[in-house]
């Protein structure tokens, strides 16, 4: 049995581990004891992710829909169909009837060729890598206020930092490995304070747990600077020295009032307050957060990032935001440019000098106007403005929170699939093309930390499947681009040279001590387990004023109950690489034995003043429309909430109204006698 180092590929963590293969099946996973993220621990996905690959159910040839029914046709046949429908798409239609999407699970390599053949090739900038639960709202915030998309420190850094706080993430369920850290640091002596609308397992070993009201995070944290502020424990140095706008910030901050605030969010004002102090007077202090559209809000994001300005906690070791994704590579493919109004590195494509960067690389300047995003692609306001729907690794009609899917694909004159299985969203399609799965192909991932690492090949495909730069690759040639690129570390190489933060990267560089954390340049090919570990530019952060919200979510005698949308351990069992795991398959099909089609939670105290047992039905009533679902009764949740996990999107669809930019929804609760 050979044993082969290499990255996992299921959660934004990026854990080391050993796949083990016995040249054409990979039979085994064990944790790398080395590896500075995990040490030697996995969840259980990690333990059986090897599993997908073989899955009996994979595609293994080219599918072409032929009078209404799809036939194993050859790569030839396959790309030379696609690339001559793209010409004639972008003839009678133009450029900007095309789209591409990505899911956050694709490499580094073919994210970067996939939003390079659209604008380099194709061009258009209609580029998105998803939409639903995939959103993320932290990226425009982060690069406004302290210059840098993305986590400020390592995840090893943790058992550095005096207080943690966990805000809007359920560790336990989403990302296990860094819930084990957490709750390990605070074993050690750190103080830990989780904020959350849910009680979950991380929040159960809290010594500070502020359950608040959905909503009411801009608040919550507008209080906390207030009393930082009147205790005068802001960073008065740090605050001078790096940050702007300090002045306006402080004057919006003092028409905060703690009692009132407290009343709003549900909580005691002394835990607000006991928060406040912990966070202000620790040398290091973590901020963890969820990126997700479902939990947080911008002004929730930038009222975070201000907390931590005020007080100096960033920049140094253990001290600093963990913007936290759950998806593997949801860092990698917004680096690779995978986003309708930034170019790889971040850059705004309107910026005439961002695209004449690019352009000796790609013997082409990309389009200047920005493009349109996943969500506005998918919405229904969009119908048969995209004539040509590109999909890579990306099922939007099982994870979409917003729009039909279903309605957008069945509006497009072509759509073609990569994938690794046949799923909901592959059966709308024209033309499925057969992926390579983990472990059986060398490429390159970036985690919630920065980190580039390379997950690597220990078998090859089975006869038929191509690895997805490949294919791109292939196609770009049909369509007449000069692509030679005859391995992943070749795209890897030119990466480096259109991504600044990425241009020490490159596979010998990656192979060493477990990848590297960008920045990663060729004067710092080592990377830098912190930002600003070289300091800090003088006035490099900006403080951005949140006004206080005239009202948070308007519950009312008619509508008493808030709807929270967010991810459960149960979500997984929607998702394509667990669907084709039998052994994960089993894990988080357990809970769905009790509710087979999904299940809402209600607090324990709400459903039996209503009448409402455990398992029973039970109708959400808004003010767009209705639902029915089954109650999961939990003390877990809040009184006054109703948490439903993603995969219901039934729910979501009935109560959410079609234009609503905030899913918090007010309902009514009724008990539902079939």
């Amino acid at each position: 049995m050979a044993h082969k180092l290499t990255t996992c590929t299921f959660c934004g963590v990026g854990c080391g581990l050993y796949l083990e293969a016995d040249g054409t099946r990979i039979n085994g996973v064990y944790p790398s004891m080395s590896h500075p993220t995990n040490e030697g621990k996995i969840c259980v996905r990690g333990w059986n992710v090897h599993e997908v690959a073989s899955s009996p159910d994979r595609l293994k040839q080219p599918l072409l829909r032929k009078n209404g029914t799809f036939h194993e046709v050859s790569w030839e046949e396959a790309l030379g169909f696609v690339a001559g429908r793209i010409r004639e798409i972008r003839a009678k239609h133009g450029p900007d009837a095309l789209a591409f999407l990505n899911s956050p699970r694709c490499s580094n390599e073919e994210s970067y060729l996939l939003q390079k053949l659209a604008r380099a090739v194709v061009g258009t900038n209609n580029v998105d890598h998803g939409t639903g639960v995939y959103c993320n709202n932290s990226i425009n915030v982060l690069l406004d206020m302290i210059g840098v998309p993305a986590a400020t420190n390592s995840i090893s850094e943790l058992a550095q930092s005096e207080v943690i706080i966990v805000d809007g993430v359920d560790l336990g369920r989403q990302l296990p490995t860094i819930g084990g850290r957490v709750i390990r640091s605070k074993l050690s002596g750190s103080k830990l304070i989780v904020i959350d609308t849910r009680r979950h397992r991380v929040a159960e070993s809290a010594d500070i747990f502020l359950q608040i009201k959905p909503g009411t995070e801009v608040m919550l944290y507008g209080a906390m600077a207030k009393i930082i502020v009147d205790r005068g424990l802001m960073n008065l140095p740090f605050i001078k020295a790096h940050c702007r706008d300090y002045e306006p910030f402080l004057e919006q901050v003092r028409s905060y009032d703690l009692l009132q605030v407290a009343e709003v969010c549900g909580v005691a004002a002394e835990s607000i307050e006991a928060t406040a102090l912990a966070y202000a007077r620790a040398n290091s202090a973590a901020l963890l957060y969820s990126t997700g559209i479902e939990t947080r809000r911008k002004d929730a994001i930038r009222t975070t990032v201000n907390l931590a300005l005020l007080t100096g906690h960033i920049g140094k070791p253990g001290a600093g935001l963990f913007p936290l994704t759950e998806h593997n590579n949801l860092q990698g493919v917004c680096d690779m440019g995978m986003l309708p109004d930034r170019l790889p590195g971040y850059r705004p494509v309107s910026d005439a000098a961002a695209r004449a960067a690019v352009e000796p690389v790609w013997k082409v300047q990309p389009p200047a106007a920005p493009g349109a995003g996943a969500r506005s692609i998918l919405d229904s306001s969009n119908r048969g403005k995209t004539k040509l729907l590109w999909l890579l690794r990306y099922d939007p009609v099982a994870t979409e929170m917003f729009g039909n899917a279903s309605d957008a694909l069945k509006a497009c004159e072509l759509v073609v699939a990569q994938h690794l299985f046949m799923t909901e969203t592959t059966r709308h399609a024209h033309v499925v093309l057969p992926v390579a799965a983990f472990g059986e192909e060398r490429v390159t991932y970036t985690s919630t930390e920065r980190r580039i690492q390379i997950a690597d090949h220990v078998i090859e495909p089975p006869p038929g499947p191509l690895p997805s730069w490949q294919q791109l690759t292939r196609l770009g040639r049909s369509l007449g681009a000069d692509w030679k690129y005859e391995s992943a570390a070749d795209v890897m190489d030119e990466i480096g040279q259109v991504v600044p933060f990425y241009s020490g990267a490159n596979y010998e560089n990656l192979a060493r001590e477990y990848g590297r954390q960008w920045p990663c340049t060729k004067d710092r090919p080592l990377g830098t387990r912190y930002l600003f570990s070289e300091g800090i530019p003088a006035g490099a952060f900006r403080f951005v004023p949140v006004p206080r919200p005239p009202t948070v979510v308007k519950v009312s005698a008619e509508f008493p109950f808030t709807v929270v949308f967010g991810n459960s351990l149960y979500y997984w069992h929607r998702n394509a690489l667990v669907r084709h795991s039998e052994t994960l398959k089993r894990e988080y099909s357990i809970l769905l034995l009790d509710y087979p089609e999904g299940f809402v939670e209600i607090n324990a105290d709400d459903a039996k003043a209503l009448g409402i047992r455990d398992g029973g039905k039970v109708r959400l009533c808004g003010a767009h429309g209705s639902a029915v679902a089954a109650a999961r009764v939990t003390h877990e949740v809040k009184s006054g909430t109703v948490f439903v996990p993603f995969f219901v999107s039934e729910v979501q669809k009935q109560i959410v109204a079609p234009a609503a930019e905030d899913p918090l929804v007010p309902v009514r609760l009724e008990k539902f006698n079939e």
